[in-house]
């Protein structure tokens, strides 16, 4: 760390040459800034740029730099370091005739979304509306259109960034091959993402309904959707999912109690849709919630109390079943847990299997997702989460989707991007980041 008079003098320029907006403790508008997606977290970055341009983040990165500091990006807190929040970077550019798309470090799903459903395109993207595109890209994100066009991160044509050296540059097949190839998957610690260039597909129309069941319904429902999963066609998705009962939506006596649930989705007409999930539809559905509200229940908000965890699995027999639906009915409520269980496979498993993404193979992911908002409801609720993690242990596949789950040690981050990646990873990281300045969140370390 450098002198108190450098950092202050240092600080004073930042504030001069940033186009955007700089936060430090004591300043108004500090605290909202730091404010991150869960409650439990305590950390206060020395310093919070919120960069309106690739400049800026240039800026910011020489600032850290100049005073050691590392650098966290986005909603991550950066104990101690420099946060580049690009929320102000949330430009999108559409280029239907080449079918892509050119997304700046800020952005969202909503507004890529938003960009691209005029002409019928879309990339696949993360379930939650508000997530940044960059972090779910680059950290190899799953969600509802993968099993029919492959992850978000098979489309990457390029990436600009700036580096741990404060330069900008970009990463493409000719350009930077092996960095590139490290951002397919191996996430946001090789330096600052400030645009991706993807490729969009076509989707004229999407369909999405949840179905809500009596919780003993349970091991029914999940033998109807993986039916339905296994004899329909590679747009057909979704996720199983316990969670508690809302209001106006399930009889009064189900209100705050677990009840399960199967979302499904398809990359098509709501016709063909309900077409296909017809053994759910044949059970006795106690509610039902259509297409924009089911698909808004995935949406997260800052404050709540979190942690999220994932186990991807080698099939779904039914001893599995039976596991799955008992800790549903466990799960801690009245709260905004989720216990979720959903399908791969389809243009996930035939994607390339060059790039670190080693959970891609496995048909089948458990995804633990709890939030709750009184403190006096951590114990249970952290219990719950380890509970599934073992409990689905004896058909874990090994592999970990790191968009999935929060800091669980380096050798969970060593399964999610595969222990045969490791070297090629660290090498490329001394390569771009010897210092690993960027070193929040699931760390690759310099060989």
């Amino acid at each position: 760390m450098a002198p108190l008079s450098k950092a202050g003098a240092a600080l004073a320029a930042l504030r001069d040459e940033l186009s955007g907006e700089v936060f430090a403790p004591g300043d108004a508008g500090y605290d909202a800034a730091r404010a991150g997606s869960d409650a439990r977290a305590e950390g206060r970055p020395a310093v919070i740029a919120r960069c309106a341009d690739a400049g800026d983040v240039v800026r910011a990165v020489r600032f850290a730099r100049d005073l050691d500091l590392p650098v966290a990006v986005g909603s991550a807190l950066g104990y101690g370091g420099v946060v580049v929040d690009l929320r102000r970077m949330d430009g999108v550019s559409v280029d239907p005739e080449a079918r892509t798309v050119r997304i700046e470090g800020g952005a969202t799903m909503s507004r890529l979304d938003r960009a691209c459903r005029p002409y019928g395109l879309a990339v696949p993207g993360a379930p939650d509306s508000g997530a940044g595109v960059a972090g779910f890209v680059l950290g190899g994100g799953t969600g509802w259109l993968d099993r029919a066009f492959g992850l978000a991160v098979d489309g990457l044509r390029g990436v600009e960034l700036v580096t741990a050296d404060a330069e900008p540059i970009r990463a493409g097949p000719d350009e930077h091959p092996q960095l590139f190839w490290a951002l397919h998957g191996g996430g946001g610690n090789f330096g600052v993402a400030t645009a991706l260039t993807l490729d969009l597909r076509e989707l004229p129309e999407f369909a999405a309904t949840l179905l809500l069941y009596r919780p003993e319904r349970g091991p029914e429902v999940v033998r109807a959707f993986r039916e339905a999963i296994e004899r329909g066609p590679d747009r057909l998705s979704g996720t199983l999912l316990y969670l508690t009962g809302p209001p106006g939506s399930v009889p009064e006596e189900l209100v705050g109690r677990p009840v399960c649930g199967a979302l499904v989705t398809y990359a098509g007409g709501v016709g063909t849709l309900r077409g296909l999930v017809s053994p759910l539809l044949a059970l006795p559905v106690v509610g039902e919630l259509p297409y924009a509200e089911a698909l808004g229940m995935f949406d997260t908000r800052p404050g709540p109390r979190s942690l999220s965890s994932a186990e991807c699995l080698t099939g779904l027999p039914d001893d599995l079943v039976h596991v799955y639906c008992s800790l549903g009915a466990r799960m801690p409520v009245p709260t905004g847990t989720r216990h979720l269980l959903f399908p791969q496979g389809g243009a996930v498993a035939a994607g390339p299997h060059d790039y670190p993404v080693p959970f891609r193979d496995a048909p089948w992911v458990a995804h633990p997702s709890a939030r709750w908002e009184d403190p006096a409801d951590d114990e249970r609720t952290l219990a719950w989460v380890w509970e599934v993690r073992s409990g689905v242990a004896p058909w874990s596949t090994g592999d970990v989707p790191l968009d999935l789950i929060g800091d669980e040690g380096a050798e969970r981050v060593r399964a999610g991007l595969g222990v045969g990646n490791m070297l090629r990873l660290e090498k490329v990281k001394r390569a771009y980041d010897p210092d690993n300045v960027f070193r929040f969140g699931h760390n690759v370390r310099p060989l």
